[in-house]
């Protein structure tokens, strides 16, 4: 199974953001950003799980140290589809096109995949790059 970290940064909430995944796999490191001018910190924790989810096709494990992307996945995503992407609040789910887009690659996988969340900027070597990555991606 790949550990996969990912991670994701704003300069200003919201503001100029970036994503970053990065994982090692036969003794290479595979490492990937990219950003966005106008976003906000969850939307890029977003997009960096997205982007691990469709560059890696194998079993995987994806960290990481958003509890917003961690609890959305394994706890609030079923009860927000079925409430018409409301959240328990009954108001409508923030970053719903992304969610929507996560759901999508999860249902649509044919392989295993687990999710774990890991303290962020607490010495994870995976957890570190992913964030200098999301930094790198951040748009100048």
């Amino acid at each position: 199974m790949i550990h996969i970290y990912t991670d994701g940064a704003c300069k200003r909430n919201p503001g100029k953001g970036g994503w970053g995944v990065y994982w090692r796999e036969d003794d290479l490191d595979y490492e990937f950003c990219g950003g966005e001018t106008n976003t906000t910190n969850n939307r890029m924790e977003l997009m960096a799980v997205i982007k691990a989810m469709e560059m890696v096709q194998k079993p995987k494990k994806i960290f990481t140290d958003s509890q917003y992307v961690y609890k959305g996945i394994t706890e609030w995503l079923s009860g927000w589809k079925k409430r018409d992407w409301k959240n328990s609040l009954k108001k409508p789910v923030l970053n719903r096109d992304l969610w929507e887009k996560l759901d999508g690659l999860i249902s649509n996988s044919t392989t295993t995949t687990e999710y774990a969340w890991v303290k962020a900027h607490n010495g994870d070597v995976g957890n570190e790059k992913a964030d200098a990555l999301a930094n790198k991606g951040v748009p100048v």
